[in-house]
């Protein structure tokens, strides 16, 4: 028997007068008081009755004894001896056990636990003995008195905390913090689910000559913590931020070298390390009588762009009207309110194209080629379109959502209302990173090999200047600092663009095409060598890799 499944005397339990007569002839029981034994004598005796386990744990009980820790085995022992008539001088039945404590300090050592196993009869612990012990470990920070008379009146404990130092508090990253309401930003703002509502990128917001674009908040100093042991735990202060270097359009205040200023006129973009200026040229309409237009900044189209002109804007370029087939290039994003007209199928007009590195947004879409290094949202119709984006479309807001014909590539996600046609009209969606995205992530990998060695031959350069300075000149020497500070900065940058394209490549794997309302027969899905071809008309469904073949994925349990 365990010493938790010991016979152990029932506080509870009387002895009847009437049943004990002839029990427990010859037997008795006596403590010692030093050693804290309980022995069992017993004498046989003619006249004695059997006795049974229940009488014995009454008269244990009965006697004082119920709480001490007793012998395993020991009372059925004791039955079995005196039931058989034998005699017993001093048969050891428990013992009398004190509490006992321990307090274990955590790895950081910002807390100590207590643990007391309870008294068996013997003493108890006290709140002296579990100070002492504190003290004995050394702890003299976070003492929790009131947890600890907690646990002595409870008379046992597992784990309770009873010191708690101070963590320290790692000090917040400087950051840059935009003055300029509504500033767009070329940096994609979208989910990596594509799970996002249809954006109106609105107006184009500009600023004036010397007016605040942004402050640098610089870093916060750590708060040192301490152990419950009483040593200091230094915190790292925060990591510093700087303004990027030649920020188009932006220089920093002279007076006040933590703000930045816009140098000219024009539209604030928010990028990578601080906020760029923009010109803007505004002009009321595109066609043969103004010529086409090829700006350094960012372009306003009050009207529409007639067939065959031609828009380059290093920025963004908002148009309010109707394009016509024609060809739109632009750095940033490109916005056009009424809707864009393509030329494909008309051999005349078979170069049309709207090319952006930002997003593209469309009241609606027909026979376009667009491609765009962020993502596409048409709030009505995509209508026998070449449509690629390096991220997300989008067709459907507040209008139809028809996705008919054509062909629609998105790295991450394509979302329609409804995609294909009643006709079974051929219309292709493909998922996953384009060829393009591999092209470029090598490139960036051989641009950054190219600048870390540039950067390797400069810092073994003033690793020499510096120790020999009589051999060099000191103007060479600035020089060379000026360009690893530029070069860093460079490799830095492709870095983190070489970054996020692998990290796309990754979530392509999980690309889905969702259509909300209906999926077509006549539409193909396509993510990398697998395809997805539905027979009939599907309702609401999301197409994906699931247990590596591309079809229906399973709806979410409610409330997940």
């Amino acid at each position: 028997m365990e010493p938790d499944e010991q016979m152990e005397p029932c506080m509870e339990a009387e002895i009847d007068p009437a049943e004990a007569v002839g029990k427990g002839l010859g037997l008795t029981f006596s403590l010692d008081e030093e050693s804290g034994v309980l022995f069992a004598r017993v004498e046989p005796d003619p006249a004695a009755m059997p006795i049974d386990e229940s009488w014995l744990n009454a008269r244990l009980a009965e006697d004082g004894h119920a709480r001490l820790r007793y012998v395993p085995m020991a009372l059925t022992s004791l039955l079995a001896i005196y039931n058989s008539g034998q005699a017993v001088e001093a048969l050891k039945i428990a013992e009398r056990v004190d509490a006992s404590l321990s307090i274990i300090l955590s790895p950081d050592a910002l807390q100590a636990m207590l643990t007391i196993v309870p008294a068996q009869g013997g003493r108890p612990v006290t709140k002296a003995d579990v100070l002492a012990q504190l003290t004995e470990k050394g702890v003299t920070e976070g003492i929790l008195l009131d947890d600890i008379n907690r646990a002595i009146a409870a008379g046992q404990a597992q784990g309770v905390v009873i010191a708690r130092g101070r963590a320290p508090v790692p000090g917040e990253n400087g950051r840059l913090e935009s003055l300029v309401a509504q500033v767009r930003s070329r940096v994609p703002r979208l989910t990596e689910t594509g799970q996002v509502d249809f954006r109106d990128l609105g107006d184009i917001v500009t600023v004036r000559a010397d007016q605040p674009l942004m402050v640098r908040r610089p870093a916060g100093r750590g708060v040192a913590g301490v152990d419950v042991l009483g040593r200091e735990l230094p915190a790292p202060d925060g990591q510093e931020v700087a303004f990027a270097p030649a920020l188009k359009g932006a220089r920093t205040d002279p007076q006040n070298p933590d703000q930045l200023l816009a140098e000219i006129a024009g539209q604030p973009v928010e990028v990578a390390g601080g906020m760029t200026v923009e010109p803007v040229y505004v002009i009321p309409a595109v066609n043969m009588a103004s010529g086409n237009v090829n700006f350094d900044g960012s372009v306003v189209v009050r009207g529409d762009v007639a067939a065959g002109m031609r828009i380059r804007a290093t920025g963004d370029i908002e148009i309010g009207g109707t394009a016509d087939p024609c060809h739109l290039e632009a750095g940033g994003n490109v916005v056009i309110k009424g809707g864009a007209l393509g030329g494909l199928g008309r051999t005349e007009l078979a170069d049309c194209t709207i090319r952006c590195a930002g997003s593209f947004t469309s009241g609606y879409a027909q026979q376009a080629r667009v491609e765009a290094g962020d993502s596409i949202f048409i709030d009505d119709m995509a209508m026998q379109c070449d449509l690629s984006a390096a991220n997300h479309i989008r067709v459907g807001n507040r209008r139809r959502g028809h996705i008919i014909g054509g062909r629609v590539l998105a790295a991450l996600s394509i979302t329609g209302k409804v995609i294909g046609s009643p006709n079974r009209i051929a219309t292709h969606v493909e998922v996953g990173v384009t060829p393009a995205t591999s092209r470029r992530i090598l490139e960036l990998a051989r641009e950054r090999d190219a600048r870390e060695k540039q950067l390797l031959d400069i810092s073994k350069y003033l690793i020499f200047a510096d120790r020999n300075p009589t051999k060099v000149d000191p103007n060479t020497v600035e020089r060379a600092c000026a360009t690893a500070s530029r070069l860093s900065a460079e490799v830095e940058t492709l870095r983190d663009e070489e970054n996020a394209l692998n990290h796309l490549m990754e979530l392509s794997g999980q690309a889905t095409v969702c259509a909300e309302n209906v999926l077509h027969e006549g539409v193909v899905v396509q993510l990398g060598a697998n395809r997805f071809r539905p027979r009939g008309e599907m309702g609401p469904c999301v197409i994906g890799m699931l247990d590596g073949t591309l079809g229906p994925l399973p709806e979410p349990a409610p409330g997940a």
